[in-house]
């Protein structure tokens, strides 16, 4: 019997990929939900998660397990129009002539950028067409000096330093350019005349998360049971103990995945991560009419918050029930800020103050809910030299036989987190307990 400790979707593919493997799982789960930062909440129509998500065309392993499961067909490939919000205003930022129109930049600067989406490397005068094939060459230069050398200046400081404040806050410098790189060749899918390419289940991500739990069996899952302890004797682990309503159990195992954040590993075994994560705030607004024509605003003006993302611009309103979805987030890096240490309360009336003030015909009278989730470990902070920090899968040659690791520290979530690198990260896991049970 195999354990996976933690029921988000890393641990669920883990086990899943486990089963068809011929092998038993059992699952322990800290909290009384599955899914992980997949959790929806309910609405007027189909579900919705608490933090948004949604996936890139270069996103194929859920797309072949929802197949595998019978629910590929509920994947719909839609149009996710993008804009940003600079001075007071709002551009629209999806077409090419959108982006020609864009006032705050010179042809110039057009130029640059535009050629560094198209992975053309224009510096010294002379295209380059694989200089960035290999993201690992960018993994210990920063992202700031990084926009500014292969853009412009301006560029730099009226849309890509924004854009790392919001994600990154006082943490910018740290990060690689392998990370800003990857961002643009992960939001790269385009269609020329309409705007980005994305997915999303008809029905929700619990249109897929459930039939993976199904596949994967529920009473192989134990909710609201933390693990307190693994035990290891002679170099390899031999019990996992759990606690459930103030009982503990002490289960005897074949070999433990840990699918959490690493602090639960580190907590678990004393194997440290160096990798530094950052929280996440995310508001999800139930309006009866829409905010803005645009499904993703990036925001470059001062707010108290990163991004707006209005989901029923995104996916159909009539299927929340004809209400309007709007996600509001924001990461925080310590514990210190105001968002770390705001009540719910404070947060929303700050968040629909700064709201009303960038969009005057918002009132408050149009809002009919206010539901907000918060994260203390949302996303690793992908700071230079990242690779070298991440934790393997194996944890044999650093801690013991038998102990892998399939959370957001791995590999798979390089150099962006998704859905799809947990189930990666599950499945690399798998794959390694069977090579080595053989």
């Amino acid at each position: 019997m195999y354990h996976v400790v933690g029921g988000g979707i890393a641990g669920l593919a883990a086990a899943y990929s486990l089963q068809q493997r011929g092998h038993e799982v059992a699952i322990f789960e800290g909290s009384s939900d599955l899914g992980g930062l997949a959790a929806s909440y309910e609405t007027a129509g189909d579900p919705i998660e608490k933090f948004y998500h949604h996936l890139s065309k270069s996103e194929e392993t859920i797309v072949k397990l929802a197949d595998e499961l019978g629910v590929g067909n509920r994947i719909e490939w839609l149009i996710g129009e993008n804009a940003y919000h600079i001075e007071g205003k709002t551009y629209p930022m999806d077409t090419p002539w959108q982006i020609l129109a864009f006032p705050h930049w010179s042809v110039y600067d057009k130029f640059r950028l535009g050629m560094l989406t198209l992975d053309v490397d224009v510096r010294g005068g002379i295209p380059s067409f694989d200089t960035y094939e290999r993201l690992e060459d960018f993994e210990d230069q920063s992202a700031v000096a990084f926009a500014k050398e292969h853009t412009t200046e301006n560029v730099y400081e009226t849309f890509f330093e924004p854009l790392l404040d919001a994600k990154f806050g006082d943490r910018k410098h740290d990060v690689s350019a392998a990370w800003l790189l990857a961002r643009i060749k992960f939001r790269g899918e385009r269609d020329l005349l309409r705007g980005e390419i994305l997915g999303y289940p008809e029905g929700g991500f619990e249109a897929l998360l459930d039939p993976l739990i199904d596949a994967v069996g529920r009473d192989t899952v134990w909710t609201d049971t933390r693990v307190t302890d693994l035990g290891i004797e002679n170099g390899g682990v031999t019990t996992v103990t759990t606690e459930t309503d103030g009982e503990t159990t002490t289960h005897d195992t074949d070999g433990v995945v840990v699918a959490t954040m690493p602090n639960v590993l580190e907590e678990l075994t004393g194997y440290t991560c160096e990798i530094d994560f950052q929280g996440a705030v995310c508001a999800v607004v139930t309006m009866d009419r829409p905010l803005t024509d645009t499904y993703w605003l990036n925001i470059a003006d001062e707010a108290p918050f990163g991004a707006l993302i209005e989901h029923t611009n995104f996916v159909p309103p009539e299927r929340y029930g004809g209400d309007h979805l709007l996600y509001v987030a924001s990461y925080v890096q310590n514990d210190e800020e105001w968002l770390a240490t705001a009540d719910d309360d404070e947060i929303e009336e700050e968040w629909l103050d700064a709201i009303g003030e960038m969009y005057p015909a918002f009132d408050r009278e149009h809002v009919e809910e206010f539901r907000l989730a918060k994260a203390p470990r949302a996303a690793p902070i992908y700071e230079q030299g990242y690779l070298d920090m991440v934790v393997p899968y194996d944890l044999q040659n650093e801690v013991a036989d038998g102990l892998y690791y399939a959370g957001m520290a791995s590999e798979a979530q390089y150099p962006e987190r998704s859905l799809d690198g947990g189930i990666v990260a599950g499945f690399e896991c798998a794959k390694r307990i069977d090579r080595n049970a053989e």
